[in-house]
């Protein structure tokens, strides 16, 4: 494994973070644009808020973990100006999307533009420590926690009192966001808010029988079986995992690290295609069509971070298995998701037989956060390793 450390340590220095360098940075009205073609062009000047928060948290901690290059707190500075100035609403929320110059487009009903604004301000009050950005960081997390039993509020299209379902993504993050903000919150903070959303990540979408995690269960906790109650979505339960072996670590826990290893790869088994390579985006845990007509893509994110979480595991116990698996992906990411052709940021989406079947480099969805994350990640986790 050593000598993946060093490839991924330089795909992300030399390739991927020069791209959003070059092409991303709105130098005219701040923040950062993220539709991007494959040669870096810009397709569309809207902003999404959780694209920026990320953009902003990710160079802060190259600015923290890897250099203190005064250009890269440039970068985290841009977004997180442009952020303050024009990202929330008069109660706090968060947008979900701006105009180039930072006029309201889509209201905040996303909490996810809240929790990655909460981690950007975190990361950047690490580096530049101001009152303005731990209170920023604080509120807003403080905000997500009384949000999180209708994180629409009224924007939610459900009818009230009929199906209330709990969605498996925002306890996900928690886990991760929690960990993120310890400095500004403290650890018995913490333990407070993950010991809860651990308990609801392995114990309440984790279904024991199948040994598969469910996307949504009802308000009770319990199965439903229609579209929603049967959806799995393999990236997720992964990226999860290694949140949690993060939490188990830091917690000394063992026995939730290997609980959090093995649900990983039963998730990673079930969700791979066989036939084509790849792990399915959306699947039914009955094996029934699944109502999202993208369920068969391979998307960017999965696979990256089924490599972190498999670095992670290697990291921790040197397990052969996650060394096997880890050349699996990382073969098939590297053969599918890169672009050999152009460099720089890879490709985000690819159809089941893995072949590019959107050419861009960034979007609604894609911004400049999982590669470069998952670079770190792995490039950081098994450098360590092998020292």
């Amino acid at each position: 494994m050593k000598k993946y450390a060093e490839i991924y340590g330089n795909e992300l220095l030399n390739e991927v973070i020069p791209f959003w360098e070059k092409y991303s940075l709105d130098k005219e009205y701040g923040g950062y644009f993220t539709c991007l073609t494959e040669k870096g062009e810009i397709y569309d000047t809207d902003k999404f808020i959780w694209l920026q928060a990320r953009q902003t948290w990710l160079f802060s901690l190259l600015y923290q973990l890897v250099q203190k290059k005064e250009s890269w707190k440039k970068i985290a500075l841009l977004g997180a100006d442009f952020l303050k100035k024009y990202g929330r609403d008069t109660n706090g929320d968060w947008y979900f999307s701006l105009n180039q110059q930072g006029q309201p487009l889509v209201q905040p009903y996303n909490i996810f533009s809240d929790c990655f604004a909460a981690m950007a301000f975190g990361k950047l009050n690490e580096i530049d420590p101001k009152s303005e950005y731990a209170e920023i960081a604080k509120s807003t997390f403080e905000n997500i926690l009384r949000r999180q039993n209708n994180p629409k509020g009224k924007y939610n299209k459900v009818y009230p009192k009929s199906r209330n379902l709990q969605n498996f993504a925002l306890p996900m993050i928690l886990c991760n966001l929690s960990l993120e903000l310890e400095p500004l919150l403290g650890s018995e903070r913490v333990s407070e808010v993950t010991d809860s959303v651990i308990d609801l990540v392995m114990n309440t979408f984790y279904d024991k029988k199948s040994g598969l995690v469910l996307e949504n269960v009802s308000a009770q906790g319990e199965f439903v079986d229609n579209f929603e109650g049967r959806l799995l979505n393999p990236g997720h339960a992964i990226e999860a995992m290694w949140f949690i072996m993060n939490l188990g670590i830091r917690k000394n826990d063992s026995e939730l690290v290997e609980k959090a290893e093995k649900i990983m790869f039963q998730q990673l088994d079930h969700g791979w295609d066989e036939k084509y390579g790849g792990i399915f985006y959306f699947m039914d845990i009955k094996g029934h069509p699944p109502q999202q007509l993208e369920h068969d893509q391979k998307l960017w994110w999965v696979h990256l971070e089924t490599l972190v979480a498999l670095a992670k595991i290697y990291a921790y116990n040197q397990n052969p298995k996650a060394a096997e698996w880890f050349k699996i992906v990382h073969d098939y990411s590297w053969n599918h998701f890169r672009d050999k052709a152009n460099g720089g940021e890879w490709y985000g989406y690819l159809n089941r037989q893995g072949e590019v079947s959107l050419n861009l480099k960034g979007g609604k969805w894609k911004g400049c956060f999982h590669v470069p994350r998952a670079l770190l990640e792995v490039w950081k986790t098994l450098e360590k390793t092998e020292r």
